[in-house]
């Protein structure tokens, strides 16, 4: 790993079809392919805590992270999301961002639905996106997904839960949480997979999981592997779970930098 350098991150502003979405850079070297990060689902730029910092650092590439429109800092929703926001952040969230920062190409690296939302994106702007990198991404609506997320509405609805997600979202805490729950466990959403869509992705992409994932089985990596229309790599982790950012830092970097390395 790369030492560490401290760099101040600047903020930046995006006009998106929602409204204003509020993102951070991590200035690195301009020469080389920036990396664009998707949060999960109730993820936001604060969220992702130390490790855009350390992503900069180990890769030498500017990072760049936003919040997606509902979330964090960026401009507040109250209608339920629509069952093509996967696909929809493309357009809703990416472009605009990339447009604001006069980005032409990236590598995009999603967490949870962020990893789906990454693949999508590969798929529907490969002129953009030169890779990808998946960290605990569903593919498909799958019966583990759908316990942990029951399980966690029961712990969201312990005293103190929904002001702890309000100290990331502030007054949108609750239609975050509800935009995540209500969204995955609606009947409507349960044919959602990416299973149309990975044969469309041309670019390398790598799989990141943690074989104790309480939100998506090995399926869902497995299922990239098979169907991705570019090279795709699978990483399963022992041991780790959802965050395998947090849970094993030092070896996500390390897979992380020698994967792009690899791209240009």
């Amino acid at each position: 790993m790369s030492e560490f350098v401290a760099i101040t991150p600047t903020a930046f502003e995006a006009d998106s079809p929602h409204g204003p979405l509020y993102g951070q850079v991590w200035q690195g070297d301009a020469d080389k392919l920036p990396i664009l990060m998707l949060h999960d689902s109730l993820g936001a730029v604060s969220l992702w805590r130390e490790f855009p910092q350390q992503l900069a650092n180990a890769t030498g590439r500017t990072v760049v992270a936003y919040d997606r429109a509902g979330f964090g800092c960026s401009v507040q929703r109250t209608q339920p999301m629509a069952a093509s926001f996967i696909a929809d952040e493309a357009y809703e969230g990416i472009v605009p961002v990339m447009q604001a920062l006069g980005l032409e190409r990236v590598i995009l690296l999603g967490h949870s639905v962020g990893g789906g939302m990454a693949l999508a994106a590969a798929a529907a702007l490969p002129e953009h996106v030169a890779g990808v990198v998946t960290m605990a991404a569903q593919t498909f609506v799958e019966e583990r997904t759908l316990q942990g997320i029951r399980d966690a509405k029961i712990a969201f609805a312990q005293d103190g839960q929904i002001e702890r997600l309000a100290r990331y979202h502030d007054m949108r805490a609750r239609w975050v949480l509800d935009a995540w729950i209500e969204t995955w466990m609606a009947p409507d959403y349960a044919d959602w997979s990416l299973e149309a869509v990975l044969s469309q992705i041309k670019v390398p992409v790598l799989a990141l999981h943690g074989q104790n994932d309480e939100f998506g089985s090995e399926q869902h990596p497995q299922m990239i592997v098979d169907l991705s229309g570019g090279a795709a790599r699978m990483l399963m982790l022992e041991g780790i779970g959802h965050m395998p950012h947090r849970e094993a830092t030092a070896r996500v970097l390390a897979e992380i930098g020698a994967f792009i390395d690899a791209i240009g």
